[in-house]
């Protein structure tokens, strides 16, 4: 799935229309409270302005209705922080493409940024409208994606803006790259033996997920409060423990499919209640007294993963052990961080709350990618094809 790279093509005196990724967390007052990223589109914007490229950046920000400006919405505090990054000037249009933005562009010298206000802000970036991505594409030169975060989706700064680029260069930034490489291609053809660490709430949520890695991985281990539906399949009792019973047939055949690749938890760490004051017992899978949940996984459980993870040559992790946003509820999940932190394999943590963990236990140094994204991590587990990857340049 190799495509060309933003490193291939000539920038100087080109103006490079590139879609990040800047949605970022922001508290009550606006103010940015993890830039992280904004960090990582770093490597892609200093390569172009660098080389003396026009960088025109165009990016969402929350979930605005799509009939115009909403100022907790405002990408402006993303473009004062990327000016503070680079220790450079950053120009802020308050528009998308409207009369302020136009100006900014036409404006722009070599080495320049300018940063467009959310796309979300205009009803054609939802639709996919053609006159909206024409507008985009016609200042540019050069289109760049580097929002892995935003790849599964077909919006029009994703998908419409690239196609009405035409027979110019649709290219990879280094962190869509980076992703494609470890998500796509390492597990397509990995070192065996292959892992797969699968948490979460629901079931539903990864069924896609393990069914495909079921076929390519030598174990599939599977924790968190989907486990518990597991457990009711093999008639097991749960408590009040969280379950998807409307589920239970198709964690059946999982079972079935998987055999002794699917491993399941051993033993559950249960609470009276779901805070971490509650009383707590640990008892075997499958064994959780009435009045009592599982909140996470048991020690023997805990133990058992962790070899099979420090073992492995390829491990993917994708979905908390636990509850581990509450101690002592943490412990499966840290334990198993620590086990790929600490082995020697290719080891891909996949978005959402997996890289959170990761990055809240320090571990974030001693693994070999942290996704960006996690609705599209999952999607590209599943084996799905994004069109907004494919449309761009092969390499």
């Amino acid at each position: 799935m190799a495509k060309k790279s933003i490193a291939a093509v000539d920038c100087k005196g080109k103006v490079v229309l590139m879609r990040v990724d800047f949605n970022v967390p922001q508290d009550d007052s606006g103010a940015i409270t993890d830039d992280r990223r904004i960090r990582m589109a770093l490597p892609s914007i200093e390569s172009v302005i660098s080389r003396g490229g026009k960088l025109v950046l165009m990016s969402h920000l929350g979930r605005p209705k799509g009939k115009g400006p909403e100022p907790e919405f405002s990408l402006k505090p993303t473009a004062i922080r990327l000016g503070e990054l680079l220790n450079k000037k950053v120009v802020f249009a308050g528009d998308t493409v409207g009369p302020e933005a136009e100006s900014a562009v036409k404006a722009l010298h070599d080495g320049e940024i300018v940063v467009l206000e959310n796309v979300r802000f205009n009803p054609g970036e939802k639709t996919g409208d053609a006159e909206f991505a024409g507008k985009l594409a016609s200042w540019a030169d050069i289109y760049c994606n580097d929002a892995f975060g935003t790849c599964h989706r077909e919006e029009a700064s994703m998908v419409a803006v690239p196609l009405a680029m035409g027979n110019k260069p649709k290219v990879v930034g280094f962190l869509v790259e980076k992703e494609i490489k470890y998500l796509s291609d390492t597990i397509a053809n990995p070192a065996r033996p292959f892992v797969a660490i699968l948490g979460g709430a629901k079931v539903s949520d990864k069924i896609n997920v393990i069914n495909n890695l079921l076929s390519v991985c030598d174990q599939v281990i599977i924790g968190g409060a989907m486990a518990y539906t597991f457990s009711l399949a093999q008639g097991g009792s749960t408590g009040k423990s969280l379950v998807e019973k409307e589920k239970v047939e198709l964690a059946k055949e999982l079972i079935a499919k998987g055999g002794d690749k699917l491993v399941l938890p051993l033993d559950t760490h249960c609470g009276d209640d779901f805070k971490s004051t509650c009383n707590k017992i640990v008892v075997d899978a499958g064994k959780i007294p009435d009045g009592w949940e599982g909140l996470d996984i048991g020690p023997k459980s805990a133990e058992a993963f962790s070899k099979i993870v420090r073992e492995a040559k390829t491990v993917v992790w994708n979905g908390p052990m636990g509850v581990f946003e509450m101690p002592p509820f943490d412990q499966g999940t840290i334990a198993v961080a620590k086990a790929i932190a600490e082995g020697d394999a290719v080891s891909i943590i996949g978005g959402g709350d997996s890289a959170a963990a990761i990055e809240q236990l320090g571990f974030a140094d001693s693994v070999t990618h942290v996704s960006t994204g996690g609705g599209a991590s999952l999607q590209m587990l599943e084996g799905e094809k994004f069109k907004a990857v494919e449309i761009l340049d092969e390499a």
